[in-house]
Protein backbone atom coordinates (compact mmCIF):
# COMPACT_ATOMS: atom_id res chain seq x y z
CA UNK A 1 0.00 0.00 0.00
CA UNK A 2 1.52 3.57 -0.78
CA UNK A 3 1.72 6.22 1.25
CA UNK A 4 -1.35 8.11 -0.20
CA UNK A 5 -3.69 5.70 0.57
CA UNK A 6 -2.58 5.12 3.98
CA UNK A 7 -2.80 8.93 4.13
CA UNK A 8 -6.55 8.84 2.89
CA UNK A 9 -7.32 5.95 5.22
CA UNK A 10 -5.75 7.48 8.78
CA UNK A 11 -7.71 11.09 7.71
CA UNK A 12 -11.24 8.92 7.00
CA UNK A 13 -10.71 7.80 10.38
CA UNK A 14 -10.02 10.57 12.50
CA UNK A 15 -12.22 13.41 10.15
CA UNK A 16 -14.96 12.74 12.07
CA UNK A 17 -13.50 13.40 14.89
CA UNK A 18 -11.26 16.50 13.84
CA UNK A 19 -14.23 18.09 11.82
CA UNK A 20 -16.50 18.85 15.06
CA UNK A 21 -13.55 20.09 17.08
CA UNK A 22 -12.51 22.77 14.12
CA UNK A 23 -15.77 23.99 13.95
CA UNK A 24 -16.00 24.05 17.89
CA UNK A 25 -12.79 26.16 17.74
CA UNK A 26 -13.97 28.18 15.10
CA UNK A 27 -16.85 29.11 18.00
CA UNK A 28 -14.47 29.61 20.60
CA UNK A 29 -12.22 31.96 18.80
CA UNK A 30 -15.29 34.34 17.90
CA UNK A 31 -16.37 34.07 21.06
CA UNK A 32 -13.24 34.76 22.43
CA UNK A 33 -12.80 37.95 20.72
CA UNK A 34 -16.69 39.09 21.25
CA UNK A 35 -16.15 38.50 25.13
CA UNK A 36 -12.68 40.45 24.65
CA UNK A 37 -14.70 43.11 23.25
CA UNK A 38 -17.22 43.19 25.42
CA UNK A 39 -14.58 42.91 28.58
CA UNK A 40 -12.41 45.82 27.11
CA UNK A 41 -15.42 48.09 26.22
CA UNK A 42 -16.91 47.62 30.53
CA UNK A 43 -13.67 48.17 31.48
CA UNK A 44 -13.21 51.67 29.71
CA UNK A 45 -16.22 52.52 30.49
CA UNK A 46 -15.47 52.00 33.96
CA UNK A 47 -12.27 53.81 33.21
CA UNK A 48 -13.91 56.75 31.85
CA UNK A 49 -16.54 57.23 34.67
CA UNK A 50 -13.57 57.20 37.01
CA UNK A 51 -11.90 60.26 35.05
CA UNK A 52 -8.97 58.19 33.74
CA UNK A 53 -9.51 59.76 29.80
CA UNK A 54 -6.50 59.49 27.88
CA UNK A 55 -5.14 56.09 29.73
CA UNK A 56 -8.29 54.69 29.69
CA UNK A 57 -8.54 54.95 25.75
CA UNK A 58 -5.09 53.57 25.63
CA UNK A 59 -5.57 51.02 27.89
CA UNK A 60 -8.87 49.73 25.86
CA UNK A 61 -7.05 49.86 22.75
CA UNK A 62 -4.38 47.21 24.13
CA UNK A 63 -7.38 45.32 25.88
CA UNK A 64 -9.14 45.30 22.90
CA UNK A 65 -5.80 44.15 20.95
CA UNK A 66 -5.38 41.73 23.08
CA UNK A 67 -8.70 39.83 23.06
CA UNK A 68 -8.63 40.11 18.98
CA UNK A 69 -5.18 38.36 19.45
CA UNK A 70 -5.95 35.86 21.41
CA UNK A 71 -8.79 34.58 19.47
CA UNK A 72 -7.34 34.99 16.08
CA UNK A 73 -4.58 32.18 17.46
CA UNK A 74 -7.50 30.26 18.03
CA UNK A 75 -8.78 30.63 14.96
CA UNK A 76 -5.66 29.85 12.77
CA UNK A 77 -5.39 26.60 14.53
CA UNK A 78 -9.03 25.56 13.52
CA UNK A 79 -8.54 26.30 10.32
CA UNK A 80 -5.05 24.09 10.33
CA UNK A 81 -7.73 21.49 11.78
CA UNK A 82 -10.15 21.77 9.20
CA UNK A 83 -7.41 21.29 6.15
CA UNK A 84 -6.38 18.34 7.93
CA UNK A 85 -9.81 16.67 7.35
CA UNK A 86 -10.34 18.18 4.20
CA UNK A 87 -9.06 16.57 0.46
CA UNK A 88 -5.34 17.77 0.29
CA UNK A 89 -5.13 19.63 -3.29
CA UNK A 90 -3.14 22.86 -3.98
CA UNK A 91 -5.61 24.89 -3.61
CA UNK A 92 -6.75 24.00 -0.33
CA UNK A 93 -3.44 24.09 1.03
CA UNK A 94 -2.96 27.67 -1.12
CA UNK A 95 -5.90 28.85 0.90
CA UNK A 96 -4.90 27.78 4.21
CA UNK A 97 -1.20 29.46 3.81
CA UNK A 98 -3.03 32.93 2.54
CA UNK A 99 -5.24 32.78 5.62
CA UNK A 100 -2.46 32.11 8.03
CA UNK A 101 -0.24 34.08 6.48
CA UNK A 102 -2.93 37.44 6.74
CA UNK A 103 -3.94 36.31 10.51
CA UNK A 104 0.01 36.23 11.64
CA UNK A 105 0.50 39.74 9.97
CA UNK A 106 -2.85 40.72 11.86
CA UNK A 107 -1.13 39.51 15.18
CA UNK A 108 2.41 41.02 14.33
CA UNK A 109 0.24 44.22 13.96
CA UNK A 110 -1.83 44.05 17.14
CA UNK A 111 0.96 43.09 19.27
CA UNK A 112 3.30 45.82 17.52
CA UNK A 113 0.16 48.08 18.59
CA UNK A 114 -0.40 46.88 22.27
CA UNK A 115 3.47 46.68 23.24
CA UNK A 116 4.54 49.92 21.23
CA UNK A 117 7.27 47.99 18.83
CA UNK A 118 7.67 45.04 16.68
CA UNK A 119 8.29 41.59 18.22
CA UNK A 120 11.39 41.48 17.73
CA UNK A 121 13.02 44.88 18.68
CA UNK A 122 11.50 44.25 22.33
CA UNK A 123 14.19 42.08 22.96
CA UNK A 124 16.28 44.69 22.32
CA UNK A 125 14.66 47.09 24.39
CA UNK A 126 14.52 44.72 27.18
CA UNK A 127 18.03 44.30 26.98
CA UNK A 128 19.16 47.75 26.66
CA UNK A 129 16.45 48.80 30.58
CA UNK A 130 18.07 46.03 32.10
CA UNK A 131 21.97 47.57 31.11
CA UNK A 132 20.33 50.77 32.12
CA UNK A 133 18.89 49.62 35.34
CA UNK A 134 22.40 47.84 36.17
CA UNK A 135 24.21 50.94 35.67
CA UNK A 136 21.70 53.09 37.96
CA UNK A 137 22.42 50.70 40.15
CA UNK A 138 26.31 50.50 40.08
CA UNK A 139 26.14 54.53 40.34
CA UNK A 140 23.70 54.49 43.07
CA UNK A 141 26.02 52.01 45.18
CA UNK A 142 29.31 53.87 44.22
CA UNK A 143 27.52 57.61 45.21
CA UNK A 144 26.76 55.55 49.01
CA UNK A 145 30.16 54.01 49.56
CA UNK A 146 31.74 58.10 48.79
CA UNK A 147 29.17 59.21 51.09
Amino acid sequence: MNAAAERGELVSLIAPMLEPLASLLEAFGVAIIIIGVALATVRYVRDVVSGSGEAAYDQYRANLGRGILLGLEVLIGADIIATITSPLTWESVGLLGMIVLIRTFLSFSLEAEIEGEWPWRRAASQRAAVRQTAKAETQGGEEGQNS
